[in-house]
């Protein structure tokens, strides 16, 4: 399996930075954190006290009621009417108190189920009639009517006992509140109901971030174009005298992990003026209303508010918003117009040299063999962001220290970007059939990518486990693939196609397996973008992919897909096809005419479970002349990589 490319998340993100101008008088923040501490803190003391009272003093209240009904005869206790009278026939009954106009009965019973111990139940009575009254004088059973009048004292014990629970259940969500939140702010801060929409806005007053120029590394471009944002905010009249105006905002656009947010901090640092941060999903609340608020609140999710704040009726001078983003497509044009976001910098995946020196930032701190090499694993690495490297170097030390290792070694830097791109890696195959079918599948990558002219030169052929790959082949470009020829596109198809090939060649058709699955996903993939996206095929130089088909928005694919006729459609699947069966027939030729060559080099592959890129060459160069364009010169960084 050839490891796939990188693919970058698309999250809409907009984390926003406040910085305001050293010549600019502002009052952004009213401080009264003395008295609201000191008032918080005296709030809560006499919560927890208040709670803690009336959480020792309910039972007891509860319990005098309880006594209190006692005395008045109340039980909980109940009885059947029919029950009671047949209790009355057999002379059971002791006493009997009347209350409610005689509706409601309680008596005093011998209970044969309690061992003829008295018991006091409640009686609901159809009503007070002679007769009942007739069988208890004559059965001599005291008995008493009490009036309905209550004390003041069970009164105020009712009231308690219906209070106390729902009291202590909002005290105690209170409280649960006002610690999640951290304690913030005082009766109108974030941490209170009432001050939902109050901005959550990290504010460092200090000039200096911890953050300069210095440390960002690899975006060159973007970093030249903010020390104009440097001199605005350190010196704005300088540019005022001249009727200049100080921009308004400056939009950062690229991928995550390219340092956007850490640009956004060294800008700050290097002015020497406050700095506000918020991200875009402190905006995200349950409440409809309250991103917003927190957007006004934190100048003085609706983008109206947002627009206004930067250039409305309303202006806010001295201030310039620095925001982040890697959807820039989908934001709204107004946003985007000069006086809002006067500038768009763009800071995308570093080139080979911006790697070398983010490498160098990242490794200042960490201790190297001298066998590594930092330009060596630049040119490993395309794709990596500066946050993916910071990562790679991160785990290659982690493992050094898990291996008892003093310094990271050219093995711990290899088998630290093995599992960032493909995973962790498993246990090794003892199958003897299986490990053979995933030697001749990897090696057929490998032979196919080599002999075919424009392929990128074989870095590593491994069987080890890595992810759900049962075996890899690695290729390390010679060169940064900013601009890639039809001849590199094809000669890619050629040897992703080469492991199926290995399996019909080596074992017959019947027995080819599902293993190429990922193969045959990439390489159908990359065959349709050269006929559609870049105009690579007999239909001719067109770009058959509307803007809409990559929209996010279903209606808005499937409008593109209709603007298509049926013959177009049916001409690119043709094409594509066409493209595909092509390289396949080369990739069968590489492994027919090489036979010899490949049954040798997997014989050392399932010896050795691993091999360099140096040693794969040196094997096949006896058996067949490698292609001019793909030999790798002594002196390039891939002869360098450890085994």
């Amino acid at each position: 399996m050839v490891p796939p490319s990188m693919s970058l998340a698309s999250k809409a993100v907009l984390p926003f930075s406040v910085l305001t101008s050293s010549g600019v008088t502002q009052r952004p923040v009213s401080v009264t954190a003395s008295l609201e501490n000191k008032t918080s803190d005296g709030r809560r003391k006499f919560l927890k006290l208040a709670l803690g009272n009336l959480g020792v003093g309910l039972p007891t209240l509860l319990g005098a009621k309880k006594a209190l009904a006692d005395e008045q005869g109340v039980s909980s206790s109940r009885m059947s009417y029919s029950r009671f009278l047949e209790y009355l026939d057999k002379d059971r009954v002791k006493k009997v108190d009347l209350f409610e106009n005689g509706t409601i009965a309680i008596v005093e019973a011998i209970s044969p189920e309690l061992g003829n111990r008295v018991q006091r139940v409640r009686v609901q009575l159809p009503g007070l009639s002679q007769e009942l009254l007739q069988k208890l004088r004559e059965k001599n059973i005291d008995f008493a009517a009490h009036s309905n009048q209550e004390d003041s004292g069970s009164l105020l014990f009712n009231l308690i006992g219906n209070l106390a629970f729902p009291l202590i259940l909002i005290g105690g969500l209170f409280l649960l509140s006002r610690r999640a939140q951290g304690g913030l702010g005082g009766p109108n801060g974030p941490g209170f109901p009432l001050g939902f929409g109050q901005s959550r806005a990290k504010f460092q007053m200090e000039p200096n971030t911890g953050v300069t120029f210095d440390d960002v590394a690899g975006v060159d471009e973007a970093k030249q174009d903010f020390m104009e944002v440097v001199e605005f905010l350190k010196k704005p009249e300088r540019f005022t005298a001249v009727g200049a105006r100080i921009p308004k905002g400056v939009l950062l656009v690229g991928p995550p992990g390219t340092g956007k947010t850490l640009l956004a901090k060294a800008i700050a640092g290097e002015a020497g003026v406050p700095f506000f941060s918020i991200s875009g999903s402190e905006f995200v609340e349950m409440f409809v209303g309250v991103g917003a608020s927190r957007v006004r609140d934190l100048f003085k999710k609706t983008l109206n508010q947002l627009l206004t704040e930067m250039d409305g009726f309303e202006g806010n001078t001295g201030i310039i918003v620095i925001a982040a983003t890697n959807r820039a497509d989908i934001l709204d044009s107004a946003l985007l117009r000069p006086g809002r976001f006067d500038r768009q910098v763009s800071v995308d995946v570093p080139d080979v040299r911006g790697r070398t020196e983010i490498l160098k930032v990242h490794g200042g701190n960490k201790k190297f063999d001298p066998d590594v090499s930092l330009d060596v694993i630049a040119m490993r690495t395309p794709g990596f962001s500066g946050a993916d490297l910071a990562n790679l170097l991160n785990e290659a030390a982690i493992l050094a220290g898990r291996r008892g290792r003093t310094a990271i070694s050219s093995k711990e830097i290899d088998d630290s970007i093995d599992r960032i791109v493909a995973g962790m890696e498993g246990t090794v195959m003892t199958d003897g059939k299986s490990k053979s079918l995933v030697a001749y599948h990897e090696v057929g990558h490998a032979i196919c990518g080599t002999l075919t002219p424009g392929h990128d030169p074989v870095q590593k052929v491994t069987l080890v486990p890595r992810g759900q790959a049962r075996g890899l082949t690695w290729f390390i470009p010679m060169d940064d693939p900013t601009l890639i020829s039809r001849q590199q596109l094809f000669a890619r198809i050629v040897g992703g196609l080469g492991g199926r090939a290995a399996e019909e060649v080596i074992f017959g058709e019947p027995e080819v397996t599902t293993g190429a699955a990922g193969d045959l996903q990439q390489i159908t993939g990359l065959a349709k973008q050269m006929v559609v996206t870049f105009g690579m095929s007999e239909i001719g130089p067109w770009s058959l992919m509307e803007g809409g088909a990559q929209s996010g928005d279903v209606i808005m694919r499937m409008m593109a897909r209709n603007s298509m006729s049926e013959k177009l459609a049916e001409d690119i699947d043709s094409a594509v096809k066409r493209l595909s069966d092509e390289a396949y027939e080369i990739a069968l030729s590489h492994i027919r005419n090489n036979r010899e060559a490949i049954d040798k080099i997997v014989e050392v592959l399932i010896e050795k479970e691993t091999l360099t890129g140096d040693e794969f060459r040196a094997i096949l160069s006896e058996f067949v002349e490698i292609p001019v364009e793909n030999r790798v010169p002594p002196a390039t960084p891939a002869a360098a990589l450890p085994a």
